[in-house]
C-alpha cells in the first residue's frame, strides 16, 4: 500500500535526537524525502539517524548542519533540499529550547540574556524557517507547515516563564503565518504536546511530577514520542489540505480546547 507520505519532500528541524529523530524514523518510514537539520555539534548524531533511516526505507534521508536563528544556514538547508529532491512539500519546525532550559526557576530570577536566548531560538527560529521554505514551496504549488508549540502556553506552567511565551508566540505566528501564506496554498498548523516522558521531560521535572501529569490525563497514562508521530504526519501531509491556522493538542486528554 503507498503511503501518502511516498515521495514527498519534508525538511525537519531539531532532528538529531529524540522527538524529532522520532519523526524523521517516521516519515522515511512511511516513504519521505527527509532534509533533516540540527546543529553543528549534533552532526554526528544527524548523520548516523539519517543513515540509519535510510538503511530501513522506502523513504530517504539527508543531514545538514544548521543553526535555524542563521539565515546563511537555512540557504544550505533549503539549496540541499532542491539539489537532493527538487522541492520542498513541507515543513516540520521542531527545533527549540528546552532540555537546554537547565531547571525550573522563577520568573523574576531569568536574566535578560536567558530570555532572549529561549525566545530567539523558539520563536525567530520558528519564523526564519518558515521565511526560508515558503519560496520552494511556491515554486512547487503549495506546501505544509507544522509548527510545535506546546500545551504549556494554555497552562502557564511556572518554573518556565520564557519558554512558556515562546510556546504562546509559535500559536500566534501559526495563525498569522496561516493567512499570509493561504494565498500560496501553504497551509500552516502547529501541534502542542503534553508533557513527553522523555529524556529532556526527565531532566527538568522529577519522577513524581511526571506521574501526576499522566493522572490527571483523560486517558490516564504517560506519553511517549510515538504519540505525537500521528498528528504530525497528518499535518504533513496532502490530506489536511483544508486545515489551517490551528493548534492541535496531542496530550492525552489533559488539556482541552
Amino acid at each position: 500500500m503507498t503511503s501518502e507520505h511516498s515521495g514527498r519532500v519534508v525538511v525537519v528541524t531539531g532532528a538529531a535526537g529524540g522527538i524529532g529523530g522520532r519523526y524523521v524514523e517516521a516519515l522515511t518510514a512511511a516513504g519521505a524525502l527527509v532534509v533533516a537539520a540540527d546543529v553543528a555539534a549534533l552532526t554526528d548524531a544527524g548523520t548516523e539517524l539519517a543513515g540509519k533511516a535510510t538503511a530501513a526505507g522506502p523513504g530517504r534521508a539527508v543531514f545538514v548542519a544548521a543553526d535555524i536563528t542563521s539565515d546563511e544556514d537555512w540557504t544550505a538547508v533549503v539549496d540541499t533540499a532542491r539539489r537532493e529532491f527538487g522541492r520542498i512539500d513541507a515543513l516540520v519546525n521542531n527545533a527549540a529550547i528546552y532540555q537546554g532550559l537547565g531547571g525550573k526557576r522563577h520568573l523574576t530570577e531569568l536574566t535578560n540574556d536567558e530570555w532572549d536566548r529561549v525566545l530567539t531560538v523558539n520563536v525567530r527560529g520558528t519564523w526564519q524557517a518558515i521565511k526560508a521554505v515558503t519560496p520552494l514551496m511556491r515554486e512547487g504549488g503549495g506546501g505544509r507547515i507544522v509548527n510545535i508549540s506546546s500545551t504549556v502556553a494554555r497552562m502557564g506552567a511556572p518554573g518556565f516563564a520564557h519558554y512558556v511565551a515562546s510556546k504562546a508566540a509559535v500559536d500566534g505566528l501559526t495563525r498569522a503565518a496561516a493567512r499570509e501564506l493561504g494565498p500560496d496554498a501553504i497551509t500552516v498548523n502547529a501541534v502542542a504536546p503534553g508533557l513527553v516522558s522523555d529524556e529532556a521531560s526527565r531532566t527538568l521535572n522529577t519522577d513524581d511530577y511526571i506521574a501526576t501529569a499522566a493522572k490527571g490525563r483523560a486517558l490516564g497514562r504517560e506519553m511517549a514520542p510515538d504519540d505525537l508521530v500521528g498528528a504530525v504526519l497528518w499535518l504533513a501531509g496532502p490530506t489536511s489540505g483544508f486545515v489551517t491556522g490551528q493548534t492541535v493538542v496531542v496530550d492525552g486528554g489533559g488539556v482541552f480546547t
